[in-house]
């Protein structure tokens, strides 16, 4: 009886949000002193050859920043225990936004991933064809024959995503409301989940991201290194943002919001990043956005260069326009502010890494270690600790829904050893762009 008794206590001990916050807090402060004092010989040396102010832009900017933020990020999820979702007695009618540019070859695929959803209540799906020139308004048309919860807004001049769906928003008729990109497919019960994990969420809750995984992973290289992106680095980012109660990104691709909310923040703004300065604008009204990592929809990632570079550029622009629009978020009292700040450091690394680790990997190719070297190695093992236990996380999470990991030993590699030469020069241009106040365009074809 001692020993049961003991065991329930042990099972009830709970640990606040707040003080996994600060563990997680205290152990990346742990590293990072420790990475600082054992790169003290690599920033002299360094400094000797472009000056202390560079070598220390640069020695931070590629191992010291990264490595508190992956220490973090692992002492987060190490700690991280999601309460279990549980069957709803009564499940709310949902309207479902897709809004449609040049969407013919996946809007039928889109829409039939819906219709095997079984959700247990209302559904009203609106498709919103932006001014499409190929043949997305009349397959949606022909399929409003087949299913009967189809509504179609046919706007005659592509205006923006953010218009789009401001448009359809119009004629929403319930009090949950869900995006969907145009050339996705919905795991067969993501409505369920996503649904029960926005009302089982705390009561501040305003909006839930679902999971974002890639479809088309067997196309070329690039989408097979896209496919560990988004199941390692973008999950693992939604994983610990949303434990400590405010994700940052609600992306447009799949999450799921409450009504009265958006029309409090006034919709979706007119601007290249919409889903990240919307989620802002939920978070600098008080509200928490969560995220629900088994409600999974499968979106094709870019298949060219080209395409992805423009995507990337894209995503990096939109965190400057929601820096810009919502200044004072920075000074909000709460645990998801954290992550903001950490936001403003991107550019920091985004430089750090393009003018100084691949200048630096040529360097080393012709003998010369000053940036890229074996210190390097040794201040960078966070990173494959956050990567490895990730990975665990999400296999376990497929192992329940029934999926497979897919060997893809190919795109694995490029992920870990050169993704970053795409990534982070892409996201330069991206800020650019904003400083530069360049021509704003909707969507990455």
């Amino acid at each position: 009886m001692i020993s049961t008794d003991t065991d329930k206590e042990i099972s009830l001990i709970y640990f606040s949000i707040r003080f996994k916050f600060c563990i997680a807090l205290i152990g990346a402060c742990l590293w990072t002193w420790f990475s600082i004092w054992i790169a003290q010989a690599w920033i002299h040396d360094l400094s000797t050859h472009i000056g202390m102010f560079a070598a220390i832009f640069l020695i931070y900017g590629i191992a010291i920043i990264p490595g508190f933020m992956n220490s973090f990020a692992a002492l987060s999820l190490m700690m991280d225990k999601r309460p279990r979702r549980e069957a709803l007695p009564f499940y709310p009618g949902i309207s479902i936004l897709i809004a449609a540019y040049n969407e013919a070859a996946s809007i039928k695929d889109t829409l039939v991933s819906i219709s095997q959803q079984n959700y247990p209540g209302k559904l009203q799906v609106i498709v919103i064809n932006d001014g499409s020139k190929d043949e997305t308004a009349n397959i949606v048309r022909n399929l409003q024959e087949q299913f009967s919860w189809l509504t179609f807004l046919d706007l005659e001049k592509n205006a923006g995503k953010a218009h789009a769906l401001n448009e359809g928003f119009k004629l929403v008729e319930h009090d949950l409301v869900v995006t969907i990109d145009a050339d996705s497919y919905l795991h067969r019960i993501a409505l369920i989940n996503i649904v029960e994990r926005y009302l089982l969420d705390p009561p501040n809750t305003r909006a839930v991201a679902g999971k974002i995984l890639v479809r088309n992973s067997r196309e070329n290289l690039l989408t097979k290194t896209q496919e560990w992106d988004y199941f390692l680095g973008i999950s693992a980012t939604k994983r610990m943002q949303s434990l400590y109660q405010g994700t940052l990104v609600a992306q447009g691709a799949f999450s799921i919001y409450d009504r009265a909310a958006l029309i409090e923040v006034g919709g979706w703004p007119e601007c290249v990043g919409e889903d990240i300065v919307l989620t802002w604008s939920l978070l600098n009204a008080g509200y928490r956005v969560g995220h629900c990592e088994d409600a999974c929809l499968f979106t094709n990632a870019p298949t060219t260069l080209r395409v992805f570079i423009k995507q990337r550029q894209r995503w990096a622009r939109g965190m400057m326009e929601a820096f810009i629009k919502h200044p004072s978020i920075l000074i909000k009292p709460r645990l998801s502010t954290f992550f903001i700040y950490w936001n403003l450091l991107f550019p920091w690394l985004d430089l750090a890494f393009t003018f100084g680790f691949l200048p630096g990997l040529v360097l080393a190719c012709f003998g010369y270690y000053w940036i890229v070297g074996i210190m390097t190695l040794v201040l960078l093992p966070m990173a494959l600790l956050l990567g490895l236990l990730n990975y665990f996380i999400e296999r376990q999470m497929f192992d329940e829904m029934g999926l497979k990991v897919r060997k893809n030993f190919t795109g694995f590699l490029i992920y870990v050893f050169a993704y970053s030469f795409l990534l982070q020069p892409a996201s330069i241009l991206g800020y650019l762009d904003e400083i530069l106040r360049t021509r704003k365009t909707w969507g990455t074809k």
